[in-house]
């Protein structure tokens, strides 16, 4: 479905249903975001991948919309969340890299006290706030999820493996990291457990969950259970990969069912996106049709899967073919739960349901920028500046993504003064931007 058709349905069904939305129209919808790790852009069922099930997840696109172009605002792990976050550029306040340092990432390399996140603009509105998951903005007492908005934290802080995780938080027991001890203990299954056993807890108030996965982020582990369900995978490390995809489709598949048993499925809205590309040569996660992988400035690097939910404000199997972005996800949610998106906040993401319903009928975004290190790139339409470490980033290259969305020709020499146009657009851009508040880990 293309965006014309699209639009023109979400109008048409959109009346059909006024009358019957009009007795809800100021009930509060639930918000979850749901967000995979290091998956790439041709992964999940809903962008083409046949090899690997994952029905649970595709029902996200295929009862709301598919975003061909969603992009993050980084191109790595604890940037783009605190780009989710606060739906601002994380280079704005200096988080350019993940935590690092010779003290690690547990003092002061995290989430800028100084920004609001989406649960503190949420738990002000009236919501319940949890995160249950893989942080990455810092375990200090500071920086930690509860610090910061949520009202319960259950996950590790930064990337650690699936058994027995050490860096592990139970807010409901203690505040203190306390290292998982127990063989039978998966990230994955614990985590759909604990969204759905919080999920039941949630009377009277809207909620809002935060579920991000650290599926598929090496080191790539999964359980006998999901393994047995892909014998013809011959290569261990896919074979891995896929056992651990179908653990979190099942995870995701837990909290959409009690979100149904719960009578919440038509007033919840649910994003579901990667927080980057997919580390290939490391995971084998599969970035096709894009060039370029996780920490580059490429496509591959930059753009993700990205669905979104929400019964009875977007109509089924839409598509929307415009750049979107994770830090739009901040003001639509607010928006959606009644609340008003101060200037004084500078967001850099927007509302994106007036784009969706064809009342806005430009692009949410004209132009998309990124700063990752040395590498940066800018998206003006169909263009696209662009300097990475795989061409090097003294061979900053011009591409069409109309024509060419594997970035494979060229443009720069063919077109000087569109290289010129966009390159002064991202200097501009970037003059605004604080320098890095830390190296790279």
């Amino acid at each position: 479905m293309n965006l014309h058709f699209s639009v023109w349905l979400f109008a048409t069904w959109a009346a059909v249903l006024c009358a019957s939305a009009a007795p809800a129209a100021d009930k509060k919808p639930n918000v979850i975001i749901i967000l995979a790790d290091d998956v790439g852009y041709g992964e999940f069922g809903f962008q083409g991948n046949k090899q690997i099930p994952t029905p649970n997840i595709d029902s996200i696109a295929k009862n709301g919309v598919r975003f061909t172009n969603g992009y993050i605002a980084a191109t790595y792990c604890s940037p783009c969340r605190a780009g989710l976050m606060t739906g601002r550029y994380p280079t704005r306040f200096g988080h350019e890299f993940n935590g690092g340092g010779p003290k690690g990432q547990l003092n002061g390399f995290g989430l800028s006290v100084n920004e609001k996140t989406i649960a503190d603009r949420l738990k002000a509105l009236g919501y319940a706030t949890a995160c249950v998951g893989k942080w990455h903005l810092d375990g200090g007492p500071k920086f930690i999820a509860t610090a910061r908005g949520f009202d319960e934290f259950y996950g590790t802080v930064a990337n650690k493996p699936f058994f027995n995780p050490p860096n592990f938080i139970d807010t409901r027991i203690s505040p203190e990291i306390t290292p998982v001890k127990d063989d039978n203990f998966y990230t994955t299954d614990a985590y759909a457990a604990r969204a759905v056993d919080w999920l039941s807890k949630q009377q009277g108030k809207p909620f809002f969950l935060y579920l991000p996965f650290n599926a598929q982020h090496a080191p790539l582990q999964a359980t006998q259970k999901y393994r047995e369900r892909f014998p013809n995978i011959q290569d261990e490390k896919r074979h891995t990969f896929a056992a651990m995809m179908s653990a979190m489709d099942d995870a995701v598949g837990a909290v959409l069912n009690q979100v149904k048993k719960m009578g919440q499925e038509d007033n919840t809205l649910i994003f579901f996106f990667s927080d980057n590309g997919g580390p290939t040569p490391q995971t084998t996660s599969s970035n096709f049709p894009l060039r370029g992988l996780k920490a580059t400035t490429l496509e591959g690097g930059t753009r993700i899967p990205f669905s979104m939910q929400w019964k009875g404000h977007i109509p089924p199997g839409m598509t929307f073919d415009y750049p979107i972005q994770n830090l739009d996800i901040l003001p639509t949610a607010v928006t959606a739960a009644g609340g008003t998106v101060d200037a004084s906040w500078k967001l850099d993401g927007v509302d994106l349901m007036p784009y969706l319903s064809g009342k806005i009928k430009n692009p949410p975004h004209e132009v998309l920028y990124w700063r990752f290190g040395e590498q940066w790139a800018i998206r003006k339409g169909d263009w696209k500046l662009c300097a990475n470490r795989i061409d090097g980033v003294k061979n900053v290259k011009l591409f069409n993504l109309k024509e060419d969305i594997g970035e494979a020709k060229d443009l720069s020499e063919k077109e000087p003064e569109k290289v010129k146009e966009l390159r002064t657009i991202w200097e501009r851009w970037n003059s605004e931007q604080a320098k890095p508040s830390w190296g790279p880990a």
